[in-house]
């Protein structure tokens, strides 16, 4: 055999290997490509159409799946019992031990402390409770205290525009509310719940139905008229912001506030802001000088009676001029339920209602609003059958907290905010009225106190209580007070256990950051003590 012949031999098999393997890859290939058309397997040969892209993120409004809510028989306890009467109250023995090197700063050298438990009332620490001194802003305690028992717990205060003698003749009647909005209303809001705009879009639809194109804009402030500023005020107070003026009228975008002063007459700039809504609506508006304003002075809001400090009902003033008690009555009525007369003098065109007024007074105490509380006590003492002078009401707010049982001995107040240095209130008297009101049986008071200001977030406690004091931060609720050689703070707060604690503090003699960083001290003690 050739050597040809022989390399051929040995090179077939290899040949022959070749074939064969690429036979099979092509058949595997071939069997696939059947698979995926068939869609038996992945590929990109199928005869099914693509799958849908998958969603894209965008920002929408996200819907949860409705879970029935579990029944009562069904739900298990809470996980944690409530903190409210389950921890031991601490020991006077305790806090006294607690306190001996806060009492010892020199800034507290002359001062009033008192601690109480706030669940019992039960006096845990009094040092000089009963002496009376210059209370500042906390006299507000007290003032909140009064005007819970002249306001039922839901009432609001009501502006009203009604038809004057004649047609072409309207009176905006100033009805206690300062807060009004400029312009449209905000029912979720205090401080502008009821607004201008909506009052004089009211009013125009009444003119239009009646014809009326061109009125005469009067003003009637009847309704607890009195100064605006107090005679033991520093002359300064309203223009620096530390007051606003005080009126029944008032618009939420002028409240005085520190170095921003609001109007020296807040019932005229109500009056141009109305007057300008009436204008834009399409109404030919004559302001009217101030005065006597046409049809029956007063109505239709509330008058007073020696009995609505604990109800509320409107009565005749005792010194009002007697009137047609029908008009009176008919007008009255109409505003309280929203309708009017149909038609003639003394007919409502439109009403707006303020924020409940325990909600108002919630947000005078967060701010320290002297000029807020002043405006709500004046109403309720007026509604009393009392004066409207500062110094009268101020005396209504001390009759009202001796009617709640608690002792006034001694104790004087010349204004209801605490700006006059001539008041003079007892340390032990403000834990009381704070007792009182974390029991839960003066719903107005209650709803007050919700309003205090928070240590380190809100109001004039937003920045104190958040350096080493801080034990107390978020769960301290107070009251400051702040005039030249006299502090004070009245609050409550929850202490490490869980047990809510009342406490006082009036200082005098220390400069005010002196009294502030011991005032804060004492509270955050207060909470972090355990004091058993």
């Amino acid at each position: 055999m050739s050597s040809v012949a022989r390399t051929t031999l040995r090179r077939a098999p290899r040949f022959t290997y070749a074939v064969a393997t690429a036979w099979s890859v092509v058949a595997i290939l071939l069997g696939y490509a059947v698979l995926d058309v068939a869609d038996a397997a992945p590929g990109l040969l199928t005869l099914r159409p693509l799958p849908p892209p998958p969603p894209t993120e965008y920002v929408a409004k996200r819907t949860l799946p409705l879970v029935p809510q579990p029944s009562l028989p069904t739900s298990v306890d809470a996980p944690l019992p409530s903190l409210v009467g389950d921890p031991a109250a601490p020991t006077r023995a305790g806090v006294e031990q607690s306190l001996a090197p806060v009492l010892a700063l020199s800034a507290l050298r002359d001062s009033a402390v008192v601690v109480r438990d706030g669940q019992t009332g039960a006096v845990l620490l009094d040092r000089g409770g009963d002496q009376l001194r210059i209370p500042a802003s906390t006299t507000k305690l007290l003032s909140a205290a009064a005007i819970g028992r002249a306001f039922t717990p839901g009432e609001t205060l009501r502006t009203v525009v009604r038809e004057g003698d004649r047609p072409d003749q309207i009176v905006l009647v100033a009805g206690g509310d300062s807060l009004l909005a400029p312009g449209k209303g905000d029912t979720e809001a205090v401080a502008g719940h009821a607004g201008l705009r909506d009052l004089a879009e009211q009013v125009a639809a009444a003119l239009a139905k009646s014809g009326t194109t061109a009125v005469t804009l009067y003003v009637d402030e009847t309704y607890a008229d009195g100064p605006t500023t107090a005679p033991t005020w520093s002359p300064t107070f309203r223009s620096s912001g530390i007051t606003g003026a005080v009126a029944m009228l008032g618009l939420s975008s002028q409240r005085a506030t520190g170095g921003k002063p609001g109007p020296a007459d807040p019932v005229a700039a109500v009056r141009s802001r109305f007057a300008q809504q009436l204008e834009a609506l399409g109404v030919d508006v004559t302001v009217a000088p101030r005065g006597n304003a046409p049809g029956t002075p007063g109505s239709p809001m509330p008058t007073p009676t020696a009995s609505s400090a604990t109800t509320g009902s409107p009565t005749t003033p005792p010194d009002a001029t007697p009137t047609d008690g029908a008009t009176v009555t008919a007008t009255a009525s109409a505003a309280r339920t929203g309708s009017a007369p149909a038609s003639g003098p003394g007919s409502v065109l439109g009403s707006v209602e303020s924020a409940p007024v325990r909600d108002q007074l919630a947000l005078a105490l967060t701010d320290s609003d002297n000029a807020l509380t002043e405006i709500l006590a004046r109403q309720a003492a007026y509604r009393s059958g009392a004066r409207t002078d500062f110094a009268a009401v101020g005396a209504w707010v001390v009759t009202q907290v001796a009617a709640l049982g608690l002792a006034t001995d001694g104790v004087r107040l010349l204004d209801a905010s605490g700006l006059s240095r001539e008041n003079r209130v007892r340390a032990d008297l403000l834990a009381d009225v704070l007792v009182l009101g974390y029991d839960g049986t003066h719903p107005v008071l209650r709803r007050a106190l919700d309003g205090l200001p928070i240590a380190g977030l809100t109001g004039t406690l937003a920045e104190r209580l958040t350096g080493s004091d801080h034990a107390a931060a978020g769960r301290a609720r107070a009251k400051t007070g702040t005039l030249t050689g006299a502090n004070a703070l009245a609050g409550s707060v929850v202490d490490d256990d869980g047990r809510l604690l009342v406490f006082v503090g009036m200082v005098a003699g220390a400069g005010t950051n002196d009294a502030r960083a011991a005032l804060d001290r004492l509270v955050a003690t207060v909470a972090s003590c355990g004091c058993r």
